[in-house]
């Protein structure tokens, strides 16, 4: 994923594209500040690569779901350049992410991951959680996956 940020970045600064240019930038510093605290705490291997592309997953997503709230903010506050500016950043950003799954699908991967593990009540939550951030790491929307899980083992 490291060269495919650093591609996008060289094309966009060959066709003048500022916008996409700041945005790939901010994703790479935020890649390499991961990389310099896992380094700072001892997990990550001094000559290596860093972090994994599921870390940068991660951290594309939650570049997703600030933009979105300061999206909504800017919205409330009747700033709507600022608004705009946000939405084209994280049309930007998501080109880097796997197609997310969502509605029917997500309702399935749920479903299939309660029975798989036998969940039965509020206490097996963290399990489910956990299989469905491994197996679909990067391509569903945790927040919205949780709030499903906790409907199924509420009943």
């Amino acid at each position: 994923m490291r060269e495919q940020l650093k591609d996008a970045l060289t094309t966009a600064m060959k066709a003048g594209e500022k916008r996409r240019v700041a945005t790939v930038r901010l994703i790479l510093a935020a890649i390499k500040d991961r990389d310099i605290a896992q380094r700072s705490e001892g997990k990550g291997d001094v000559g290596g690569e860093g972090v994994g592309d599921e870390e940068i997953l991660g951290i594309l997503q939650k570049m997703v779901k600030q933009r979105r709230e300061s999206t909504t903010l800017y919205q409330e506050g009747g700033r709507m350049e600022l608004a705009q500016q946000e939405e084209e950043e994280i049309a930007i950003i998501e080109e880097f992410l796997p197609e997310q799954i969502g509605g029917e699908e997500m309702e399935a991967a749920v479903a299939a991951a309660v029975d798989e593990l036998g969940a039965t009540s509020l206490k097996d939550m963290g399990g489910v959680m956990a299989q469905l951030k491994d197996r679909y790491a990067g391509r569903m929307d945790f927040a919205q996956a949780a709030g499903q899980v906790k409907s199924l083992l509420s009943k």
